[in-house]
């Protein structure tokens, strides 16, 4: 497995279909619903398996110069609680401390709240309730 910047049309086309799989889909939302306004702006990671296809995928925004905010962290279903997400967080806070940032935040869901914590994510406050069903949470972790 390795983390890439997803860069061609190919690339983001996975990118866009595990987002939507993982985070969308089982939802009932409809296609598109993937997709953020400031997508364009935002750092892309993409986590490829062996053969090139798409394990998992997140994004780094700047809400600041010195607070990025991670979206969109999702893992393929076959994949999901072997710990690939790490190495997600580990390249976009890479990312984050190179562009000068000083933390990361981000809206975790109630079931991932435990890896983010593992990772050094301190919970703030309970927050929104997407989809009239799930929990989410704002997290932030110091850089």
């Amino acid at each position: 497995m390795k983390v890439i910047t997803p860069v061609s049309e190919a690339d983001f086309a996975q990118y866009y279909n595990l987002r939507y799989k993982v985070l969308r889909q089982p939802w009932s939302q409809p296609r598109g619903t993937e997709r953020a306004p400031d997508d364009d702006t935002a750092i892309h990671a993409m986590l490829i398996d062996a053969a090139g296809k798409a394990a998992g995928v997140c994004r780094l925004h700047l809400e600041t110069p010195e607070e990025g905010q991670l979206r969109f962290m999702a893992i393929r279903e076959d994949l999901q609680g072997k710990g690939l997400g790490r190495l997600l967080l580990e390249f976009l806070e890479t990312k984050a401390q190179e562009l000068g940032c000083k933390f990361i935040t981000l809206q975790a869901r109630e079931k991932a709240v435990s890896f983010y914590e593992r990772h050094g994510y301190e919970l703030v406050k309970k927050t929104h309730l997407l989809f009239n069903s799930i929990q989410h949470y704002q997290m932030q972790k110091q850089l």
